[in-house]
């Protein structure tokens, strides 16, 4: 069984001269910034999602082309898309009757490599 560590601060620790809890305080991510951020990352959160974003890198497809690369049923992937649409990770495109879905902007493929490169270094 592990054993827990609890860690302390004195007030007079010894931070380098150059960090101000001050500015630190002035400067934190704003309350409404951080919720969206942490949506971004709870959408990133599933193997579903993560596998329907990773086949989108490759290619703008319609839902069913989603399913057969992904052997899921319809339904299930359309449910995944509506999720993605709603934090504007992946976006749409119709034409005639079929909609084909693709990554929504260049910073949602930066943020999902970075994060697998970061994986596979490990």
């Amino acid at each position: 069984m592990a054993s827990k560590i609890e860690e302390f601060c004195d007030e007079s620790c010894s931070r380098p001269e150059s960090v101000s809890v001050t500015n630190l305080k002035e400067n934190r991510i704003p309350q409404h910034t951080a919720i969206k951020l942490a949506d971004i990352f709870k959408a990133l959160g599933d193997p579903t999602r993560v596998k329907i974003i990773y086949t989108l890198l490759q290619n703008e497809l319609c839902v069913h082309d989603i399913t057969e690369v992904l052997d899921m049923e319809q339904s299930a992937v359309s449910h995944q898309l509506r999720y993605l649409l709603n934090f504007r990770i992946v976006k749409r495109r119709k034409s005639g009757k079929t909609v084909f879905y693709s990554l929504d902007d260049n910073h949602v493929e930066q943020t999902f490599m970075q994060t697998l490169q970061h994986i596979i270094h490990q």
